[in-house]
């Protein structure tokens, strides 16, 4: 049971970890400007000049098939100009009157979008891809098994699609199809019938069949696919956006705003650069090259929200309906993180960690990411609200001990030099892979050893600090090798006494 579940266990009624929005994108396989010349040279064998008029009239089929479209489903197709809510719009033509699943509108606006020109070069004109405006094409469907859908389909070529796709409108309809009860506000449910069924369908989202459930989506909207110019070429899907939630559903709205603001301001003032990239499974490295951001929000409508931001990848923290802690993991750059791919080297297929892509192959190891990041988080917010330890556990460190044949001094959890030896081992970047002898030395002595002689004697006196935390049952030894990790009952005391002696009672205990 994660820390903070089992901490305000009598508040929460379940917890659910599931996929929230998840935006595909679709790309025809046509690289850059010279490959693009060349599928015109010897693929279609048309002139250069020719091609944009060629294109146009393909676009232009693209937009007749749209409006065949809404008129066979009798639904609008509606073109919108200046500052317009898409997902209002579609709102209020659900509000007004029942849609079965299908098409429920197509709306068309004008967008900057990756096309082609035609731009004039030394000897003979050349195709380069450029942005310019050009027609988009949005259509909102109701999925019988994922609720409401947009595919967003550029008019222009190279025909770019964009899927969007909610996990929680795919669950609820998981749920309705296998009779389970719940009750859905928005994005969010705040009445679960059955939380471990729900729970195990939540975790088959990110390995469904998504190459063929995107293709069928895109051949509704796209009539070229099938063209001979085209040479039979399909889409190549990534996802672009992937967020992943987990929802802490609490028992009232007074027990969540009991404790919702200390959890923002815990979040905003005491959670540091390494702790944000632990929380994401990553270390701060000297040649990181990026900014790690924390933005409070305590006057925004409808809640307060605290966002930390890792180059292009976010954590979120928010309250929905006061009801429904979130803790939100967004991936936009998934290179930042690693994940085992098999790769040739000297002749020999071997297991080597490598960057995640975007491909759609990889959202599995995504879900894995972004739900360990919200685990960690949550568990170091367990803290937030004032930790406290058990009499038993503060009098037995008040103790002499014996461990491994040896004698162990008692603890002064108070004293200086025993918080300075927890502020060591509590560092953020320790939760995910432990620590060792040297990260606590590099902590506890700031400036480099004079000789050799002398750094064998900090390593020493560290070990025997280390020892000491072992043999009261603060930090443990993972097997195979030379790293620690701190238990509960570590985190429990190490983080009341840090409470005790910096937030309670400052000036006494300094005097």
């Amino acid at each position: 049971m994660n820390r903070f579940v089992e901490r305000f266990t009598s508040s929460i009624i379940t917890v659910l970890a599931c996929h929230d929005r998840v935006i595909f994108k679709g790309y025809l396989p046509f690289g850059g400007d010279e490959h693009l010349n060349r599928f015109v040279d010897h693929g279609l064998k048309i002139k250069r000049k020719d091609f944009l008029p060629f294109v146009e009239k393909h676009s232009q089929r693209i937009v007749e098939h749209a409006k065949s479209l809404a008129q066979k489903a009798d639904v609008p197709y509606q073109f919108l100009q200046g500052d317009h809510s898409k997902e209002k719009i579609v709102r209020d033509l659900l509000r007004a009157k029942p849609y079965a699943d299908g098409l429920v509108t197509v709306l068309c606006v004008m967008e900057n979008c990756r096309s082609v020109k035609l731009l004039h070069d030394a000897g003979r004109p050349r195709l380069a891809f450029r942005r310019r405006p050009l027609r988009v094409l949005y259509h909102y469907f109701l999925d019988p098994d994922f609720g409401l859908i947009h595919v967003r389909q550029e008019t222009g070529f190279p025909f770019t699609v964009q899927v969007y796709v909610n996990g929680h409108d795919w669950l609820a309809r998981q749920m309705h199809q296998q009779r389970l009860g719940f009750v859905q506000t928005d994005n969010a449910f705040t009445q679960l019938d059955d939380p471990q069924r729900a729970q195990t369908l939540a975790d088959g989202f990110a390995r469904l069949k998504w190459v063929d459930v995107l293709d069928r989506w895109v051949r509704l909207v796209n009539p070229l696919l099938d063209e001979s110019w085209l040479g039979q070429r399909s889409y190549r899907w990534v996802v672009d956006q992937a967020e992943f939630s987990t929802d802490v559903l609490f028992d009232s709205q007074a027990s969540l705003q009991q404790i919702f603001p200390t959890l923002l301001q815990h979040a905003a003032l005491n959670f540091s650069a390494d702790d944000i990239l632990g929380f994401l499974g990553r270390r701060r490295h000297p040649c990181f090259d990026g900014e790690v951001l924390t933005d409070l929000k305590t006057n925004r409508l409808p809640g307060a929200r605290v966002k930390h931001r890792v180059k292009g990848n976010w954590l979120k923290m928010y309250d929905k309906f006061g009801v429904v802690l979130r803790i939100e993991t967004v991936i936009n750059q998934p290179r930042d993180f690693k994940v085992r791919r098999q790769r040739l080297r000297h002749g020999q297929r071997v297991m080597l960690w490598c960057p995640m892509n975007k491909g759609v192959c990889n959202l599995p190891h995504s879900h894995a990411i972004a739900r360990a990041s919200n685990e960690r988080y949550l568990d170091a917010l367990a803290q937030a609200v004032m930790p406290c330890a058990a009499a038993a556990i503060v009098d037995q460190v008040h103790k002499p001990v014996r461990f491994k044949g040896r004698r162990s001094r008692p603890l002064n959890a108070l004293s200086p030099a025993e918080q300075k030896l927890f502020f060591a081992v509590l560092r953020g970047d320790h939760r995910l892979r432990g620590f060792r002898n040297t990260d606590v030395l590099a902590h506890l002595y700031p400036t480099p050893a004079r000789c050799a002689a002398e750094r064998r004697r900090r390593t020493n006196a560290v070990s025997r600090k280390l020892h000491l935390l072992r043999a009261h049952g603060l930090i443990r030894r993972v097997p195979r090798s030379y790293r620690y990790l701190i238990t509960r009952k570590g985190e429990s005391l190490m983080n009341a006494a840090i409470y005790v002696r910096y937030r309670a009672f400052p000036k006494e205990l300094a005097a």
